[in-house]
């Protein structure tokens, strides 16, 4: 049983760090005065709110294995 949390949560740590990678800056600073930055009439688009979910889904998994985790050890 541990070892199968502790392959999970190393799966979701590396999960986690990629996706918030993933992510696009909230301030593009100077990049986006001069043009380099992309604006859209609806906010966000799809991909982004999906990945704004799949980050939510691994950070509560990441919590969970990480509670289980002390629990076991």
């Amino acid at each position: 049983m541990y070892t199968f949390v502790v392959v999970v949560h190393v799966i979701v740590c590396i999960s986690l760090v990629g996706a918030v990678l993933l992510h696009s800056g909230k301030g593009a600073g100077l990049s986006a005065s001069f043009g380099g930055g992309t604006s859209t009439f609806s906010g966000s688009s799809l991909i982004e709110k999906n990945l704004d979910r799949i980050t939510i889904v691994l950070a509560a998994i990441f919590t969970i294995t990480s509670i289980v985790l002390v629990f076991l050890f």
